[in-house]
Order: structure tokens, then C-alpha cells, then sequence
């Protein structure tokens, strides 16, 4: 799958978000606070925070930032309160975009984001017009150098894993999201070192993306992503490895 998992690996690989480390930071706040409001502040007990929790350590943040977005989350502390929203639309080629977002006013941030949309070539659409198209698996992308098929394979199926792909120089793993962390925990105690572990929507179809479109896709995408109240974009895009290689090296450049 050639698609929006792979494109973010990619980015991943080559932290190409570094510079945006603070922007980074505040997403992951975000979604630690919204994360253990709605389901308490131990990750023992709450899946979605333990996940994000992850993330945050994955990204560097310091432990102080995320006890105190915990708090923050359970009232211990006093903040901001976010709801999450879903915006839906299209871009280039017709392919199908997903906006996930948390935010403390609906109304602006839709506003902005359909602004960003129409502005990149792309269009919003209702409610429901393209989530039909993805189901939630968890996601992890792993390099080829940390073990061959055989065994990468092995470990993951008999963790609870659904599929296991080669894709160029990586590996995708797909599981059901319940089964997300007891395949993570099977990798990690081989040792085997993942590139971006994650709860995603993976689409059901993919739309074939080249040329000039490509970019123009990408380049609404990274605008949208790149949006203070935009947690995660996702989209049915299928372009080929090393026309995503291309971009990234342009817009990282």
C-alpha cells in the first residue's frame, strides 16, 4: 500500500519533522489531555493514552510534558478543554481525504480547514462521504534490515497480527486495533526496532496518483497536517515509492 501510512514513514525516516518539533509536541499534548480525560489517566487501563503516551516518547518529549498533559486531562491541572471534530473531502484524482482534529472551536477550525482545501485544489464534503472508505488497524511500519520475512512475519501472525507486507525496503504490519499492543509488545521483546507504530485508518480502495497531481495532492495534504488543531489526515492515495521518495526530498529541502 503506496498510500498515506507509507508517505508518513517515509517523512518519519527522514525527520523531516524535525524542524517542526515544537508544532510536533503540541499535537501530542493534545491528544494526551483529550486522551486520558476521556478515559482516565492511567495507561494501564486506557489503550488511547498508553498510545499516545508512546508517540510522545517516540517523538522525545520530556516525561514532565506529558505528566503534566495527564493532569491537565483529569482536572488535576487547569487547561483548555478540546472536543474532536471529522472533516471529510477530496483532492486531486478524486482521492478521498479524512482530517482528524481536536480543537476548542469547531466552527473556526472548519472554517480554516475548508479554506485550506479550496485554496490547495481539493474540495470538503459532508458527513460521511468518504469515511465509508477507511476501517481503523493498527499500523506498524518496520525497516527490512531488522529481520527477514520469515521471521518479522512469525512474530507478528502469532501475536494477532492480519496481514504482513513487503513494501520496498520495509515491512507494514496490519492488525486489529484491539490487537495493536500485543503485536508491538511481540516485536519489542525480539528487539526488532520499528520505524512508526500507530492507530490509522487504512483504506478499503486506493486511487492511482501521478505527475503533477501527486505533488499537488502531497502539498495539500502537508498543509493540511500542518494545521495547530490537525491531529492526523489520512487519505486512499496509491503513488509509487519513489515518486513519494521524490517529493518528500523536495519538501524537506
Amino acid at each position: 500500500m503506496s498510500g498515506h501510512s507509507k508517505w508518513a514513514g517515509i517523512k518519519h525516516k527522514k525527520a523531516a519533522q524535525d524542524a517542526k518539533r515544537g508544532r510536533i509536541f503540541t499535537k501530542l499534548i493534545r491528544e494526551i489531555t483529550v486522551a486520558a480525560r476521556e478515559g482516565g489517566g492511567s495507561p494501564d487501563t486506557n489503550a488511547r493514552l498508553r498510545t499516545a503516551i508512546d508517540r510522545a516518547r517516540d517523538a522525545n518529549m520530556p516525561q514532565d510534558n506529558i505528566e503534566k498533559a495527564i493532569k491537565r486531562g483529569t482536572g488535576d491541572l487547569p487547561g483548555v478543554t478540546y472536543e474532536s471534530c471529522i472533516f471529510e473531502g477530496y483532492g486531486q484524482g478524486g482521492v478521498a481525504i479524512m482530517v482528524e482534529a481536536l480543537t476548542d472551536n469547531k466552527n473556526r477550525t472548519s472554517a480554516e480547514v475548508r479554506n485550506i482545501f479550496s485554496k490547495r485544489g481539493g474540495n470538503m464534503a459532508g458527513s460521511g462521504s468518504v469515511s465509508w472508505i477507511f476501517t481503523k488497524k493498527g499500523y506498524i511500519l518496520i525497516d527490512k534490515s531488522q529481520g527477514t520475512e520469515d521471521d518479522i512475519f512469525a512474530v507478528s501472525v502469532d501475536a494477532g497480527a492480519e496481514d504482513v507486507k513487503t513494501e520496498g525496503k520495509d515491512y507494514e504490519i496490519f492488525c486489529d486495533p484491539q490487537d495493536f499492543e500485543s503485536v508491538k509488545n511481540a516485536i519489542k521483546e525480539k528487539g526488532i526496532k520499528w520505524e512508526l507504530a500507530e492507530l490509522t485508518m487504512v483504506p478499503n480502495s486506493t486511487v492511482s496518483v501521478t505527475g503533477q497531481n501527486a505533488k499537488q495532492l502531497l502539498a495539500l495534504i502537508e498543509a493540511l497536517e500542518d494545521h495547530d488543531d490537525v491531529q492526523k489526515v489520512y487519505a486512499n492515495f496509491d503513488i509509487p515509492e519513489e515518486v513519494l521518495e521524490e517529493i518528500a526530498q523536495e519538501l524537506s529541502g
